[in-house]
């Protein structure tokens, strides 16, 4: 439209946010799924499927991140609902990641430095912690959906620090 930019700008905030959160978010997948893939020492149709269907929900993300800006700052179900489906997409992605870990960690022959044994249980429960907050997240999008994107934007801050098993 026409008029006062910054008014204009300032009409968009959600659009920023949700820009912000999904590009941070979408990075911190791509420096977790490389710090994990770099300790893969062997690779299979199975990993390379599992790494497909990862890939398959990344690149739906600036979907739902567009679709979720549209309709935050709107009143009725429209807004809880795009939050939710935001919401869904990360805890759909993080499952999808949750396969490779997994994957990684079945066989000691699959890393090049294994996570010993008496480790995992700690590794998965460090990981699946951050799965929890986004399955929250889907739940409050239809009490409050700017609450429902500040839990998707904290978890995102959740992983920057939870590491995958990598090669140090």
């Amino acid at each position: 439209g026409h008029g006062d930019l910054l008014g204009q700008l300032g009409h968009h905030w959600a659009a920023f946010v949700a820009y912000v959160i999904s590009f941070f978010t979408i990075g911190i997948i791509w420096v977790n799924h490389h710090a994990l893939i770099a300790n893969i020492a062997v690779i299979n149709r199975t990993l390379l499927f599992l790494n497909l269907l990862l890939l398959l929900i990344i690149v739906a993300i600036p979907f739902v991140t567009s679709t979720m800006a549209a309709y935050l700052g709107t009143s009725g179900t429209d807004g809880h609902l795009a939050a939710a489906l935001y919401a869904g997409t990360f805890e759909l992605m993080g499952l999808a990641f949750t396969g490779l870990l997994e994957w990684a960690l079945h066989e000691d022959g699959r890393m090049h430095q294994p996570v010993p044994a008496a480790a995992r249980a700690s590794v998965r429960t460090r990981f699946y912690l951050g799965q929890l907050p986004y399955l929250l997240a889907v739940g409050v999008a239809f009490l409050s959906a700017p609450a429902s994107v500040i839990i998707t934007a904290l978890v995102a801050i959740y992983y920057v620090f939870e590491r995958t098993p990598s090669r140090n």
